[in-house]
This record gives structure tokens, C-alpha cells and sequence, in this order.
């Protein structure tokens, strides 16, 4: 299958859900028709690609799904894709439906993959940044993290409440098994004291000197925010640090989970899956192939799908800064 004039497209989300998958979904869909071109969705990922899970879609396929969580294709992980024999199953079936276009709705592991695909098989592909953890290199923003960080910051403020009317030292962990930023966006809007990340390493000794000085002021309602891939990630096994180190402190943890996968997406989800839907569309169309489409000073950015695979964001120092000025 050579790359030329682009007249069927497939559709997929893949790796872990983000809210506003669907309303990429949507406008991958609409686009896709309105401009004359095929458009079928791929069932759970690079497995329903494998398996033949592919299925026609029109406009009325994605009637009323812009305000729901999750996605409608379903996704997963799939370790057959990354053999040559899976990779070739999945080849068959694009050529049995028509397919000469994938727009790929997932994280660097689904980029990854599509990249490899794209080298075997000459197939375009175009990658939509899907991932709560905004850990993308070349966008500003991803699709789900807004909608993430603000359910974070929803269920701290409420732990706030409980933590004011006890005295209480709380550790609250969010996700972010490689990047902190739902830690470190959540944590500055919250007040936490302290934010626990795994792009710094974490002195643990530095922290108990912290939460010590604030309990000697009688600063007795502290928050910790952590991500949970970082080094003390795991919130109670820091907790179990914390009550050794400090016994008079009254310490509780929350795990805040997969909440933070769920629930409609926010207008900004909407917004930037919607705009990123769009252009993965029209980059097909006009011959711009492997790329990722993101955002970044609020203009439209293509990053080729290799380098959004192989970079990761990175944290600036002066977040921390900010961190430790604000909770003095």
C-alpha cells in the first residue's frame, strides 16, 4: 500500500482512556465524511486491528458522544502488535476494509507502535496526543489532562475540609507513574505544602525537616500531593515514614486512582480534541503523514511521530521554586 491520495481512514483509540477521546473520535468522523473520505473505527486498539474488530462509521455514528468519558472504540494494550506476525495480521485486514490512512488516538507506546507499522507497511498515520499524564513532547497540551487535574483538585479541595476540622497531615496520591504534572498542577492549586514529582528526586530528610518546622509553628493541617511513580510514590509507605519520623503528626492518605480517568471532559478537552481531530484530517488529506498533531502556543504543531516517542516534557525548576514559596 503506497502513500498517495488518502479516500478511506481508520480510527482508533489506544493505551490507557482520557476523557475527550470521544470528542476526537467525533471530529475525526465528521471531518472525515464531510470531505468525501471512508471512515471506519478500529475496536479496542491495535487488538481489534489485529482481530478484524472494524467497523463503518458515519455522522450519526457519533451523535451525542462529546460530553461522555471513556471512548466508544473501547481500547487496550496489545502485545501481539508488537511482533512482525501481528503486525501483519493487522496490515491484511487494513487492505480487506480499504483502509489507506490510521489516525491513532493514544499515548507514546501507541505513537511507538504506529511509527513501526508506518515503516513495514507505508501506511500514513497521524497521532492524536490521548493521555491524562501530559507527557508528550511536542504539545503543550494533551487530551484529558485538563479534565484530570481539575477532578484532582475537586476531590483535594474536599479532603481540605476534613483536613481543616481534624489538624490533620494528609498524603494525597495522584496519577503520574513517569510525569507529575497532574501532581504538580493539583498540588499549587490546592496549597499542598509539599509536591513529590518524578522528574525531582525527592529528600526525604529535607521533607520531614519541613513538615517538623510547620508543626513547630503549630501549622497542623499540611497536604503532601505525590505522584505515584515517583520515588516515595507510594503514599503509605511515605505515610509509615512520616508517623516514624514525626509520631505526634496525625497522618492520613488518600488514593485518588482511576477516578481521575473517568467523567465527562472539560470545555477545554473538548475544545483541543475537537481542534486536534480536525487537523489530523486534513494532514492526511494534503499528504502530511506521521506526525502528531498538538499544540503548542496555541498554534497547531506536527511533530514527527519518532520525536514525540523519543522526547519527553520536562519540568522547570522554577515550578518547585514557586511550590515551596507559596506553602512557606
Amino acid at each position: 500500500m503506497k502513500k498517495g491520495k488518502v479516500t478511506k481512514i481508520g480510527v482508533m483509540t489506544s493505551g490507557g482512556d482520557a476523557p475527550g477521546m470521544n470528542a476526537a473520535i467525533r471530529a475525526v468522523v465528521r471531518t472525515g465524511t464531510y470531505n468525501g473520505l471512508g471512515v471506519c473505527g478500529i475496536m479496542r486498539g491495535y487488538s481489534g486491528l489485529i482481530e478484524n474488530d472494524i467497523h463503518e462509521m458515519d455522522s450519526r455514528s457519533v451523535a451525542n458522544i462529546i460530553q461522555r468519558g471513556g471512548t466508544i472504540l473501547k481500547t487496550a494494550r496489545s502485545k501481539a502488535f508488537t511482533t512482525p506476525e501481528g503486525r501483519k495480521a493487522a496490515y491484511n485486514n487494513l487492505k480487506q476494509h480499504g483502509i489507506d490512512g490510521l489516525i491513532i488516538i493514544g499515548g507514546d507506546g501507541s505513537f511507538k507502535g504506529a511509527q513501526t507499522f508506518s515503516n513495514e507497511y507505508d501506511i500514513p498515520c497521524i497521532g492524536l496526543p490521548g493521555t491524562i499524564d501530559k507527557d508528550i513532547a511536542g504539545t503543550d497540551v494533551t487530551i484529558g489532562f485538563d479534565t484530570a487535574v481539575n477532578t484532582a483538585v475537586e476531590a483535594i479541595d474536599k479532603i481540605r475540609d476534613t483536613m481543616d476540622a481534624h489538624d490533620r497531615l494528609f498524603i494525597v496520591e495522584v496519577m503520574g507513574r513517569d510525569a507529575g504534572y497532574i501532581a504538580l498542577h493539583s498540588g499549587i492549586a490546592t496549597g499542598a505544602e509539599n509536591i513529590l514529582i518524578p522528574e525531582n528526586k525527592t529528600d526525604i530528610d529535607d521533607l520531614i525537616c519541613s513538615l517538623s518546622e510547620k508543626e513547630k509553628r503549630k501549622k497542623l493541617v499540611n497536604l503532601v500531593v505525590v505522584a505515584e511513580g515517583g520515588e516515595y510514590g507510594d503514599a503509605n509507605k511515605l505515610a509509615e515514614i512520616i508517623k516514624e519520623r514525626i509520631p505526634t503528626a496525625d497522618t492520613r492518605v488518600c488514593i485518588l486512582g482511576h477516578i481521575q480517568r473517568g467523567g465527562s471532559p472539560s470545555c477545554a478537552d473538548r475544545l483541543i480534541a475537537s481542534h486536534m481531530g480536525y487537523y489530523a484530517v486534513e494532514s492526511l488529506l494534503i499528504g502530511r503523514h506521521n506526525v502528531m498533531v498538538g499544540v503548542i502556543n496555541n498554534k497547531i504543531h506536527y511533530t514527527p511521530l519518532d520525536k514525540a516517542v523519543k522526547q519527553k516534557q520536562t519540568i522547570g525548576q522554577e515550578w518547585m521554586k514557586i511550590v515551596k514559596i507559596l506553602a512557606s
